[in-house]
């Protein structure tokens, strides 16, 4: 390759690196005018939280029940909360991206009718391998692990139909969107969006908030 055609590359690369840069940027800023235009689309009073109610510091989880990295970061929040008692709580919404998920949350959205949303949720997750196949749910998988929790199954499927229920899935989807979130796990935190995924970028929006408000 001669001199020319070396430049010629090197001047390329660094063009796309460039438009690289520039869309993400782009797509941050994009989130975070979002995040602004629709902060009262972040948590509805449906919303399931856990944690002190007065809390300063709110983590806002949008989350797929079938999302194999959702079910890597859960133990992550749970000990943050953990570690902070009063100062963070967790909202959880409902982002069901993969086939099959939005039944999942129809299956959450009912358990939470008799006071098992928590523990339904940690159940969905730690046998979401067993559920799941090629990153598709089968709810009808999922019942025979439910059984031990305690749940009325058969009210649970009577809710699962229930027009207040469908709604408040389909509020959840329709705020995803609103928000541009894209992926699972998308977090918010004091209504700020995680931009750079990641453990310790989150932590860090974390311990940044609890600074300023503690």
């Amino acid at each position: 390759m001669n001199k020319k055609a070396i430049i010629a590359s090197v001047i390329a690369l660094l063009v796309l690196v460039a438009a690289t840069l520039m869309y993400k940027s782009a797509q941050e800023s994009s989130q975070n005018q979002a995040a602004r235009e629709s902060a009262s689309e972040l948590v509805r009073p449906y919303s399931p939280m856990k944690g002190s109610k007065d809390a300063k510091v709110t983590i806002v989880e949008f989350l797929d029940p079938a999302c194999e990295t959702c079910r890597q970061f859960y133990p992550f929040v749970k000990n943050i909360l953990k570690s902070k008692p009063g100062k963070v709580n967790l909202v959880v919404r409902h982002a069901p991206f993969h086939q099959g998920s939005d039944v999942m949350v129809l299956i959450l959205e009912a358990a939470k009718e008799q006071g098992k949303y928590w523990q339904t949720l940690e159940v969905m997750l730690k046998e979401q391998a067993n559920w799941t196949e090629h990153h598709r749910a089968q709810p009808e998988k999922i019942w025979k692990y439910l059984a031990p929790l305690g749940l009325d199954l058969d009210k649970l499927r009577e809710d699962m139909k229930k027009p207040e229920i469908v709604q408040r899935v389909q509020q959840d989807i329709a705020d995803t969107m609103g928000l541009k979130v894209t992926k699972t796990p998308g977090f918010f935190v004091n209504g700020q969006p995680l931009t750079k995924f990641g453990y310790q970028t989150l932590k860090d929006l974390i311990e940044s908030e609890i600074s300023k408000n503690y």
